[in-house]
């Protein structure tokens, strides 16, 4: 077997999964093949929450093809990024065999994933610039193909670090990995990044796969909506790993309403507020005599690092202001993350840090 399916496990590769009533059911008028109540559900009938909903609706799956340029039959549509994170995981490695290769500081759900399935974990760690972050690309082929790391997630814009990834690094990764990993790119803060997706790369490169997300820039965080861009033959196997009705009706729903055209233009004034805002409080943080770096991003997210970063967090907890702690983890002991919020909330951030400096 040639292609990415040389890298699912084998004993998966023929897998059918769970076929569910709405999966086989085919067209009808009268549905008795679920077991579901014939009728809406007592207290909001309005709702017509009665029927499992489709696994992968056909007009979501056509409006995310069309929103992010690829195929629709390259899309698996999920509860967020996680779920297809854990679903590669699973379906790629073996337990005890396998690994997955990290790049931290990173997200912490590659990890997660990971150890749940009893693959190893492989860190390759990005190098601190002073500036930026950068990949390793030489330490990650090297160590992906000696560790038989089956999966390389790189994210880009990089959570918590902020810095996107060149093209070509992450394409020349993939083309020296084909055959030994999948390349996995996370794209979920790519709207607010100058560089564009690397969508359009999957044609020609079957071992590259994209994690896109409605809950960053769409602002559909509780509707849990991701989606996977990838080769179709890898997509149709993960949909046999995938839960028979992943997608709740008012997500799918909610998701429609976001890509209308109207709701996309309110997007993209609100992405430009955002990366705005970003270069302002970039500006005002680095000028705080506490403040010894904040790293230039191309999320919606600063990483900033303080003499002393339990004091910057006691005062913005003293101003009710909740910022992500990154002091545990390895190389950012003097850190924290800042996401950009409205103007006025960006505001209270600034005036909470300089509590207690002259005037």
């Amino acid at each position: 077997m040639s292609g990415v399916l040389s890298l699912v496990r084998e004993d998966l590769r023929e897998f059918a999964g769970y076929a569910s009533a709405r999966r086989e059911g085919g067209e009808g008028r009268v549905w008795l093949n679920a077991n579901e109540s014939p009728w809406p559900n007592a207290a909001d009938p309005g709702l017509d929450l009665h029927r499992y909903p489709d696994p992968q609706p056909d007009a979501l799956r056509e409006r995310l093809a069309a929103l992010y340029g690829v195929a629709p039959e390259r899309v698996l549509i999920g509860r967020g990024s996680d779920e297809a994170i854990d679903l590669l995981v699973r379906l790629l490695c073996r337990p005890g065999r396998d690994a997955v290769l990290v790049t931290p500081p990173v997200f912490g759900m590659y990890a997660v994933s990971a150890r749940l399935q009893g693959a190893a974990l492989v860190e390759v760690p990005l190098r601190d610039r002073g500036a930026g972050f950068a990949l390793e690309s030489d330490a990650v082929a090297e160590a992906a193909v000696s560790r038989k790391a089956r999966l390389v997630f790189l994210c880009s814009p990089g959570n918590p670090t902020g810095q996107s990834l060149a093209r070509d690094e992450v394409l020349a990764l993939a083309r020296r990995l084909a055959g030994y990993s999948l390349v996995v790119l996370d794209e979920a803060y790519v709207e607010y990044a100058d560089s564009p997706s690397l969508a359009d790369a999957l044609v020609g490169q079957s071992n590259l796969a994209i994690l896109r997300t409605l809950s960053k820039a769409h602002g559909l965080a509780a509707a849990r909506i991701g989606c996977l861009l990838a080769d179709p033959a890898l997509v149709a196997l993960l949909r046999n790993c995938q839960a028979p009705y992943p997608l709740p009706s008012p997500s799918v729903q909610l998701a429609l309403s976001a890509l209308s055209e109207a709701a996309l233009s309110r997007t993209r004034e609100r992405v430009a507020s955002v990366r705005a805002e970003r270069e302002r409080l970039y500006r005002e943080l680095a000028a705080l005599p506490e403040v010894r770096r904040v790293y230039p991003s191309q999320g919606n997210f600063l990483l900033v690092r303080f003499a002393d970063a339990g004091e910057a967090l006691r005062r913005l907890r003293a101003a009710a202001v909740v910022v992500r702690d990154m002091r545990a983890t390895p190389g950012l002991g003097d850190a924290l993350r800042i996401s950009i919020g409205r103007p006025e909330e960006n505001d209270l951030v600034l005036a909470a840090l300089r509590v207690g400096r002259p005037a």
